[in-house]
């Protein structure tokens, strides 16, 4: 197939998860791909989207015979693990990818400005992922990382350790003074995002796959403080803050707080230090007052804030906690003066 085409064979790695099923779904609505989900030979939890294709693959074979006769004939990868999976796995991935003759990876890691110099350095996870996209380069294919910031609606729902929102118990802890921006995606605008990338061409355009070859893509739903998402959910929840118990935390001492929950082997250290760390002043979370944020040129829309927040208040009022093994319910997305 000419370059100057798009790519029309995907696999996707976690396509019954959440952020990879948004993928699946928004590139099989195009009608411009085929496209294959990886999953375990002995069963995948979890449900497809109708006219996806899947290809059986057993992760642990040494040998990787499996994987890469899945991979064979692909021309990207998409790799969306859960944080859960063995630390070791995508590696195994990439090289299997690489065997089978797969041109164009994206890895996992669909978050923060992992590139920025001063958060790879500090911070281990984010270093793993930019490891990821090296090794991908260096064994000869090409990745394009997703910089999307956190997640908006899953951030906001999972409680205090991540955004500083305890949304059931209607407490807000600021880091600093609550008006630190950064960048965060909805699950939505990053499939939107992923879709448009695909259709465009591999090159031979002026806007192309090789804009980002071995590089960045930089999206975004919202550049936001957390005394805006206080307003917003105020403004979804009929709330003020009055009804809310505030505090504020220097951002600095919380993370190192966090650090020391997880030394403490206390789960919920890791993200009250990887947020607070984004939210230091200056310190590369506001990704897209730094860079070229690519939703112009994929043509993204502009997103309600509302909307998405009233998405994390649904999750809060369905019961789900992100340490439960329930899936994540769906949510309506209707306008907040929708009944």
């Amino acid at each position: 197939m000419s370059s100057t085409h798009h790519l029309e064979k995907v696999a996707i790695v976690g396509a019954t998860g959440r952020m990879g099923g948004y993928f699946a779904e928004a590139l099989l609505k195009t009608g411009k791909h085929t496209v294959t989900a990886l999953q375990r030979a002995d069963g995948s939890k979890g449900t497809l989207p109708t006219g996806i294709l899947t290809a059986a693959v057993d992760y642990d074979d040494p040998n990787q015979e499996s994987l890469t006769a899945a991979l064979t004939g692909q021309q990207i990868l998409i790799i969306a693990l859960s944080v859960r999976a063995p630390p070791d796995l995508q590696s195994r991935i990439i090289h299997a990818a690489v065997k089978a003759g797969v041109k164009w990876i994206m890895p996992n890691g669909w978050s923060v400005d992992v590139f920025h110099s001063a958060l790879r350095a500090e911070e281990p996870y984010f270093e793993a992922l930019v490891r990821a996209c090296e090794e991908v380069e260096a064994l000869g294919a090409n990745y394009m990382a997703m910089v999307c910031g956190f997640w908006y609606e899953w951030s906001l729902a999972c409680g205090e350790p991540w955004f500083g929102f305890d949304i059931k118990g209607r407490k807000a802890t600021f880091f600093d003074a609550g008006e630190t921006k950064v960048g965060s995606s909805t699950w939505v605008q990053c499939a939107r995002a992923l879709a448009a990338l695909l259709s465009l061409p591999e090159e031979g355009a002026e806007v192309s796959l090789q804009r980002w070859k071995n590089g960045a893509l930089y999206v975004s739903s919202f550049r936001i403080s957390q005394r805006e998402m206080l307003d917003s959910l105020h403004r979804v929840m009929g709330t003020s803050d009055q009804d809310w118990t505030i505090t504020r935390q220097p951002s600095g001492e919380r993370r190192e707080e966090g650090r020391e929950e997880v030394r403490k082997g206390i789960e919920t250290g890791i993200p009250k230090s990887l947020y607070s760390r984004v939210f230091f002043p200056n310190g590369g979370g506001d990704y897209e007052g730094q860079q070229v944020v690519a939703n112009q040129m994929l043509g993204l829309p502009e997103e309600d804030m509302d909307e998405a927040t009233r998405r994390a208040v649904e999750i809060v009022e369905s019961g789900w906690t992100p340490f439960g093994s329930a899936p994540l319910p769906k949510t309506s997305g209707k306008p907040c003066n929708s009944p």
